[in-house]
Order: C-alpha cells, then sequence, then structure tokens
C-alpha cells in the first residue's frame, strides 16, 4: 500500500516530463514567431516575447503565397484521407472476415510495405506518374498518398472491424441483409472511432509531407506548404527565422484543429458504445 502513492507520482511526473517533451517546440515556435528582428537576434533569449509582434506575420505573407499553399495541402490532405479510407474500409472488411491464404497474402503485404523507405519508392513512382501524365499535378500527388497511407489505413481498420462482434452481421443477415447492406448499415457505424482515427492519420500525414512533394511537383503554383516554407532560407542556408516561424506557426494550426475536432467524434463514439453496452 505505501508504493501505490509513489508509483501513482512517478507516472504523473512520468506523463508531465513527456508532455513537456511534446510542448516545447509548439510553444518556442509561437514564442518565436511573435518575437522581433531584435530579440530574435538577441544573445540571450526569452520564453515570452518582451515586445510582441506581428510583422512576422505580415512579411511571410508578402513574401510568399502561403494562402494558395495552405490550399494545395488542404486540398491534398483531405483527398488523400477521403480516398484512403473509403478504399480501405471494404478491404478491411474482407481481410479481417475472410482468414484465408489472399487475407494472409494481404497482411503481409501490409507489413512489408511499411520497411520501405521513400528514397527506395520515389523513381518508380516518378516514372508511373509520369507515364500517366501526373507529374507536377495535385492529383498525382494526392495518388501518392493514398498509395503511402493505405497499408497503414488496412493495418489499422483490420483490427477495429475484428472488434466488431460477428453476431450482429449474423443477425442483420437472418434479416436478408447482403454483404454491402451488412457493411454500410451495421458495421460502417461501428467503426466510427477507426475511421476518424484513420482519417486523422492520413490527413496529417499528407499535411506534413515534404519529401514527395518536392519531387514531383516543379510548378510553383502547385506546391504545398511544406515545401514553400524552404522559401524562407536563403542560398546560403540562412534562414529569415522571424518569418519561417510565423509560417511555421500557422502551418501547424490545421492539423492540431482536425486533430481536435476528430478526438472529441472518437471520444464521443467511444462513450456512446460503452453507454448502449
Amino acid at each position: 500500500m505505501r508504493t501505490r502513492p509513489a508509483a501513482r507520482a512517478g507516472q504523473y511526473a512520468a506523463l508531465l516530463g513527456y508532455l513537456v517533451f511534446l510542448a516545447f517546440p509548439f510553444v518556442w515556435l509561437a514564442s518565436t514567431a511573435f518575437k522581433p528582428p531584435t530579440e530574435l537576434a538577441g544573445l540571450h533569449p526569452t520564453w515570452i516575447p518582451q515586445d510582441p509582434t506581428l510583422a512576422n506575420f505580415r512579411q511571410a505573407f508578402d513574401e510568399q503565397p502561403l494562402l494558395r499553399a495552405a490550399f494545395n495541402s488542404l486540398l491534398t490532405a483531405s483527398a488523400a484521407a477521403f480516398v484512403a479510407v473509403a478504399v480501405a474500409t471494404p478491404l478491411a472488411y474482407v481481410m479481417a472476415r475472410r482468414r484465408g491464404a489472399l487475407a494472409r497474402a494481404a497482411t503481409g503485404w501490409v507489413v512489408v510495405s511499411q520497411a520501405f523507405p521513400f528514397v527506395l519508392l520515389i523513381i518508380p513512382l516518378f516514372l508511373v506518374l509520369k507515364n500517366v501524365r501526373l507529374v507536377d499535378s495535385l492529383p498525382g500527388l494526392v495518388l501518392v498518398y493514398v498509395v503511402w497511407a493505405l497499408p497503414f489505413a488496412l493495418w489499422m481498420l483490420t483490427g477495429y472491424v475484428r472488434a466488431v462482434p460477428a453476431e450482429l452481421e449474423e443477425a442483420a443477415a437472418v434479416d436478408g441483409a447482403g454483404r454491402l447492406r451488412t457493411l454500410m448499415s451495421v458495421t460502417v457505424p461501428l467503426l466510427a472511432p477507426g475511421i476518424a482515427a484513420t482519417a486523422l492519420f492520413a490527413f496529417v500525414s499528407a499535411w506534413n509531407e515534404f519529401f514527395f512533394a518536392l519531387v514531383l511537383l516543379k510548378t510553383p503554383e502547385q506546391q504545398t506548404l511544406p515545401v514553400l516554407l524552404t522559401r524562407f532560407i536563403g542560398a546560403e542556408g540562412v534562414a529569415d527565422l522571424g518569418p519561417l516561424a510565423a509560417a511555421a506557426f500557422l502551418a501547424t494550426l490545421p492539423s492540431l484543429l482536425v486533430f481536435a475536432l476528430i478526438q472529441r467524434r472518437i471520444t464521443g463514439s467511444l462513450l456512446a458504445g460503452a453507454v448502449k453496452g
């Protein structure tokens, strides 16, 4: 009994340390974004700006087309998340309910595909997109993001489908529902937390992705926000720190907002399922 309070205190201390570790980059980025050039060049940095200013944000918008790049990122990330979830949901249902050689092969493909590095995939992807004339286009980038997110989405949703009692689907079949009707009316509503989590993963991965967008997009009007941020670094590698921090701070907000909204959906669905159970 004496060790329980100490163990609990240790757990809270570890959790607090982990939260501080995660929050430090974002807090420091926000602090840098609101500092004037004199404070950024100071020898003694401070956590809280002594003379906060919005000049870095104005300069960032004046120097680079941030809104257009943000729209490109939002479009590609949303489309990739939607397509990945739409394709992965029925495939995950088949993989979870069919225990044959094909399902085992698909599961093995999901595991093996995660081991391939970006550099190994970019050349064949570039050649494929070139043959179908999708290089330097947002649809081509969406296709790449879907292919990249699909294995992990399948792995996530397969686990959620297996957690759904098969008796519910059998009851629907007794009532005359077919496979598709059972999937859409019985299984998918119960998969709402898993679908939300998978969509969040696909969206955030596409929103923050840099390497594929850098290689596949050459037209400035097509570039996404992570690629555009590199323009704040000069030819000699010297970063325009204030505007760069301001633009990077704005770039992190949409993913945090999406996470907050979907997290509420996930929590609400889990609580609703527990109450109904």
